[in-house]
C-alpha cells in the first residue's frame, strides 16, 4: 500500500471529529504480580460493575478471561467522547477482535449545550437528582455525564435485539459498558481502517436505491423500538459490506415519553431525505416516510 493510500485511511466517526494520528501506547512496566503476558491490561470483560451486550454473544466476541486488551491508539476525538481502537485477544492463540472503545469525558471537560431537549423524558428516581439535572448544578452535570454512556448502551442493546427479530442489522454490537467507557464492535477492516461514512461516498443510481432501502429498514427498526436517533445525518451512518450502520446514539430520544419526540424524528427524516434527494433520488418523500414511522412507533 502506498504512502498516499495510507494517508487517506478513514477514521471511526461519531460526532464532527477532529482526527488524531493513531499512536501506540508504550507498554507498561513489567512486574512480578498480576501483569498480563502481552499487551496493556487484562480484559475488562469480568470487571466489577461491567454490563455485557445482549446474548447470545456473537462468535467473534472474545469472552475468555485470559484475554488481554491492547491499545492501538486514538481513532477520533469529539465533543462528548473520544474513541480508541483496542485489540482484545488471547495470547498464544488466534482468538482476537478489534473493538472501538468510546470513552465519555467527565463533567468538567464535556459540552452540555445539547443536553436539555434530549434529556426530556429521562427521569431519575430521586427528585433531588431530577432538580440537579434541570438546574445544571455540578452534581447534576455528573449525573448527566453518566447518563450518556448508559443511554447509548441501552439503545444499542435494544436496537440490536429488535434488529435480530426483524432480520436487519442497523447498529454495531455493544460489547460491554464499564462506567463511562462503551466498547463496541469495530466497523472496518482487520487492519484498523474504519468503514466509510455515507457522506463520503458517491454511489451510482443502483447503489443509491439500495442504500435508500437499507435506510428505510433502519428507520423502521428505530421506530419499532420507540426511538428517534436525535441527530441522524449521513455523517453518522457507516457503510459496512453494503449495509448501513447507525452510530453515535447517546442522544437517542424516546419518541413517546419525550415531548419533542415527534419533532426529533421529523428532523432525522428531513436530514436523510435531503441528502438522498441531493444525490439524485428525487422520489424521497419525508412527510410520507414520517407518517409511516409514526405508525410503526404506535403514535398514529
Amino acid at each position: 500500500m502506498g504512502e498516499q493510500s495510507r494517508a487517506r485511511r478513514r477514521r471511526f466517526d461519531d460526532d464532527d471529529p477532529y482526527t488524531l494520528k493513531r499512536r501506540r501506547r508504550a507498554a507498561p512496566a513489567l512486574s512480578d504480580v498480576d501483569d498480563p503476558p502481552d499487551g496493556d491490561a487484562w480484559t475488562s470483560w469480568d470487571a466489577s460493575g461491567v454490563l455485557h451486550g445482549p446474548e447470545p454473544f456473537p462468535d467473534w466476541v472474545v469472552t475468555e478471561l485470559a484475554a488481554v486488551d491492547r491499545e492501538l491508539g486514538v481513532l477520533k476525538t469529539g465533543k462528548e467522547a473520544d474513541v480508541h481502537l483496542v485489540e482484545r485477544g488471547v495470547p498464544g492463540t488466534d482468538r482476537s477482535c478489534l473493538l472501538a472503545a468510546k470513552r465519555y469525558r467527565d463533567s468538567g471537560h464535556r459540552m452540555f449545550h445539547r443536553d436539555a431537549g434530549y434529556l426530556e423524558g429521562r427521569r431519575m428516581r430521586r427528585s433531588r437528582e431530577n432538580r440537579a439535572m434541570a438546574t445544571r448544578t455540578a452534581f447534576g452535570k455528573q449525573i448527566i455525564a453518566g447518563q450518556w454512556a448508559f443511554a447509548e448502551f441501552g439503545a444499542l442493546t435494544r436496537l440490536w435485539q429488535v434488529g435480530l427479530e426483524l432480520g436487519v442489522r442497523i447498529v454495531p454490537y455493544p460489547v460491554q459498558l464499564l462506567g463511562t467507557e462503551l466498547m463496541l464492535e469495530f466497523l472496518g477492516g482487520v487492519d484498523g481502517d474504519a468503514a466509510p461514512r455515507l457522506a463520503e461516498l458517491r454511489p451510482d443510481r443502483a447503489e443509491l436505491a439500495r442504500y435508500w432501502d437499507r435506510l428505510v429498514d433502519a428507520l423502521v427498526v428505530l421506530a419499532r423500538a420507540g426511538y428517534a436517533h436525535g441527530d441522524l445525518s449521513p455523517y453518522n451512518i457507516l457503510v459496512q459490506d453494503g449495509e448501513l450502520i447507525l452510530i453515535d446514539l447517546p442522544q437517542v430520544v424516546d419518541v413517546v415519553s419525550n415531548p419533542q419526540g415527534r419533532e426529533f424524528l421529523a428532523r432525522d427524516v428531513r436530514n436523510v431525505c435531503t441528502w438522498f434527494a441531493s444525490r439524485g433520488r428525487p422520489d424521497t418523500d419525508p412527510e410520507r416516510l414520517l407518517r409511516n414511522l409514526l405508525e410503526e412507533a404506535g403514535m398514529r
